[in-house]
């Protein structure tokens, strides 16, 4: 474009001054016409250029927007001119006018193109591109693929390859030595197969739903918040007619799509027209549909259960025996690796949404009036990306900030939820996921359930879009009173007093032969509302009952009000002496989705170079090398007996010091070699070409060392298990430059 030659910040200068929208012409001479169009172009460039130098900001998408609205307006006033003035026959004037009309379709086809540009580069074809190469190469390479693939597959199930289960196997191993062993974790196993009674404790056999929408006429099933979610990106990213006010609209629904109620979801969809995607037929209003999958449980099918939907609640039910086993000592935390299984609606995203998955999650069990964390010092000056709500509802951005400081200012609730927020980002970024691309987002108050402190999800940026890898939930003492009420065994704790206290404590007594009489089939929800009561709404009621005899009380469970008279409930403060105070603990639950947290690093480790010839894009994995498939390769240089029989030995010492690694003894040249095993992010090659020293190739500079044959299992382990870095062996031992003149 002939705009490329001016200073940057004129490029984008009619972007923001658009020339007011032209009246009709008068007939006027051709050269007037085109200089008038030329000094409205030109005024629009320089007004903007000194403004934007002024503020020296980029574009933002809402002045494009307005700045090619107010050109397209243009555009139509010009050509509703010319046609006025062809229709009236005059002569003078019209090439004249046709000359301004294309003027300013040329400005609106600049303005257009800018706009798509600014739209794009947070999505769209690139994004698709990457993924598609990313995506090709993981299936050619056996990392993953679809299950059952001679049968066609099933949608949201994959099997994972060779290098797969290596990279999850070592994701694992580094999630165990990162939380497990340096937190003093105790791990359990629990089943798959969950009895119906435990779920409905928890809530799952209720509330474990997505919203679900069917096509009326194909009775297909779509994820009705996925069907909406999809229609804003699509039109934010590819209609460049939609006017700022409409842009700024579907941002916000995108922002609070997850606190957006059936209703307002369901209304949302029929006032953007949304239809089924493979038919466009019309769908029905949104409904719950639950996850999990159901089974029975032996051979007569009296039995219920389910297939876990999370491995939590296996360690939730064994809360007694492992506060025993931890010497009945608060704080502890209990971890566990199992399969989850979800009955996903329309599963898509490849790893991202399946219905068999893999979780790791820890159940950080804390005293509720102390979650203060000992160690919470070591991540207070963590400074990351954070998202907490506010920013959310006002539509703007995350933004660094210092976990201290959101934590003293109250963002995130306490210590202990902020210690476990900064070891996630820990976690994460070690295993290799770009910090740039990683957030901690807080849920939104429809998003979190009403007996949560507070709630955070770790969300790492893929071409997907921000996808939730990790949740970080401060969930009080919901789960174990759950299961203590539903099961009648406390599940508490203790703390003993070294001497005696005199506390006033509250007991509530209702007469459930009054509230029988009078409520008859609600007894039992008024009776647990009534122990529900917190000290002072049983005060209020207490002093009420005294004085006007009634109350009335709101029973949530219920809906209504009820009255409640003094004969219903007996309500008292009481001395007493107490040797220790018995609580049910509060509970800090990190979640990972292993699946999830693999295929971001697939992304994030991508990336492709030029061969030699640099006729080819190469294709790379820079995974570190803790989580690497394969540690390192064995090249003998060249075929022959004294080269395969050092590598064998090379090998053998390998193996010995618990190093994976392969032998490629094939004939291609060693680039080749080299570029085969960078597709699958081996991080470091050996090259023998001596019986008695090597060379020790890393994978992303290309660089190379010589090394003795008899020390290189003793320096791959270092550089794998993250003793010494590259540039420390590269300062060590000589460089080297091998035969192919360029190191590769």
């Amino acid at each position: 474009m002939v705009f490329m030659r001016f200073h940057p910040q004129l490029i984008a200068s009619s972007l923001f001054r658009a020339p007011k929208p032209s009246r009709t012409l008068t007939p006027q001479p051709l050269a007037a016409a085109a200089a008038a169009a030329r000094r409205r172009s030109l005024t629009a460039t320089l007004s903007f250029s000194s403004s934007s130098s002024m503020a020296g900001a980029a574009p933002s998408e809402e002045a494009l927007r307005r700045a090619l609205a107010e050109r397209q307006t243009a555009v139509d006033a010009q050509a509703e001119a010319v046609r006025s003035l062809k229709a009236s026959g005059a002569k003078e004037g019209v090439d004249a006018a046709v000359e301004a009309l294309k003027a300013l379709k040329i400005e609106a086809g600049a303005a257009a193109r800018r706009l798509q540009a600014a739209v794009g580069s947070g999505g769209g074809a690139a994004r698709e591109e990457m993924r598609q190469t990313v995506v090709n190469t993981l299936e050619r390479k056996l990392f993953y693929i679809p299950s059952f693939k001679i049968y066609r597959g099933v949608a949201g199930l994959y099997d994972y390859g060779p290098p797969g289960c290596a990279v999850k196997s070592n994701v694992l191993a580094f999630w165990r030595q990162h939380f497990v062993l340096e937190e003093n974790m105790l791990e359990v196993d629990c089943p798959c197969v969950t009895p119906e009674v435990v779920l409905k404790a928890s809530g799952h056999v209720e509330k474990f739903t997505d919203l679900m929408v069917k096509d009326e006429k194909t009775g297909t099933c779509y994820r009705a918040d996925h069907l909406l979610k999809d229609f804003c990106k699509d039109k934010l990213e590819k209609d460049l007619t939609l006017s700022p006010e409409t842009a700024a609209e579907f941002k916000r629904v995108l922002a609070v799509l997850d606190d957006l109620s059936t209703e307002e979801l369901g209304a949302k969809i029929k006032e953007y027209g949304i239809v089924a995607p493979d038919t466009k037929n019309p769908l029905s209003a949104p409904y719950p549909f639950n996850l999990m999958f159901q089974t029975s449980i032996g051979p007569t099918g009296l039995s219920v259960g389910y297939m876990r939907p999370e491995t939590a609640q296996g360690i939730f039910v064994n809360f007694k025996d492992l506060y025993y086993y931890n010497g009945q000592k608060l704080p502890f935390a209990a971890a566990q690796i199992g399969q989850a299984f979800r009955n996903e609606i329309s599963p898509r995203q490849g790893l991202l949404r399946v219905r068999e998955f893999t979780l790791a999650e820890i159940e950080h069990f804390v005293d509720p009036e102390d979650k203060s964390h000992p160690k919470f010092v070591d991540v207070a000056d963590l400074e990351f990306l954070m998202f907490p709500r506010e920013l959310q509802l006002s539509g703007e951005s995350s933004k660094l900030t210092k976990l201290a400081e959101a934590v003293l200012k109250g963002t995130v609730n306490n210590e202990t939820l902020g210690y476990f927020i900064g070891r996630v980002y820990l976690f994460l970024t070690r295993l290799g996921i770009d910090k740039s691309r990683l957030r901690f987002r807080q849920h939104l108050p429809n998003e979190m359930a009403h007996y949560a402190a507070d709630c955070w999800d770790a969300e790492i940026e893929c071409s997907y879009g921000w996808i939730e890898c990790v949740g970080i939930a401060d969930r009080s003492a919901y789960d174990l009173k759950a299961h203590s009420e539903k099961s009648g065994v406390p599940l508490v704790a203790h703390e003993k007093f070294s001497k005696p206290r005199e506390v006033e404590k509250l007991f509530i007594v209702p007469s459930k032969k009054d509230l029988g009489l009078a409520f008859k089939g609600n007894q039992k929800m008024v009776v647990e509302a009534l122990e529900a009561m917190s000290e002072k709404e049983a005060m209020d009621m207490k002093t009420a009952l005294e004085s006007k005899g009634e109350t009335n009380f709101q029973v949530c469970t219920l809906g209504k009000d009820v009255v409640i008279t003094k004969k219903m409930v007996s309500i008292s403060m009481e001395k007493k002496l107490e040797h220790q105070r018995v609580f049910t603990p509060s509970v800090v639950e990190p979640s990972f989705g292993i699946g999830r947290i693999i295929y971001c690093l697939f992304e994030h480790s991508f990336y492709t170079r030029p061969s030699k010839s640099e006729e080819e894009q190469l294709n790379v994995f820079r995974f570190p090398p803790i989580v690497a498939p394969i540690k390192c390769t064995v090249f003998p240089l060249v075929k022959n007996q004294e080269f395969d029989g050092a590598a064998k030995v090379l090998a053998k010492e390998l193996t010995a010091a618990g190093i994976s690694h392969i032998i490629d003894t094939t004939g291609i040249s060693i680039g080749r070699r080299y570029a085969r095993t960078d597709e699958i992010g081996v991080p470091f090659a050996v090259t023998v070409d001596s019986a008695t020293e090597v060379t020790i190739r890393e994978r992303d500079s290309k660089q190379q060392v010589r090394v003795g044959i008899d020390e290189v299992a003793s320096v791959v382990k270092e550089l794998t298990e993250g003793q010494s870095t590259w540039t420390d062996i590269s300062f060590k031992y000589p460089s080297h430059i091998g035969p192919q003149g360029d190191q590769e």
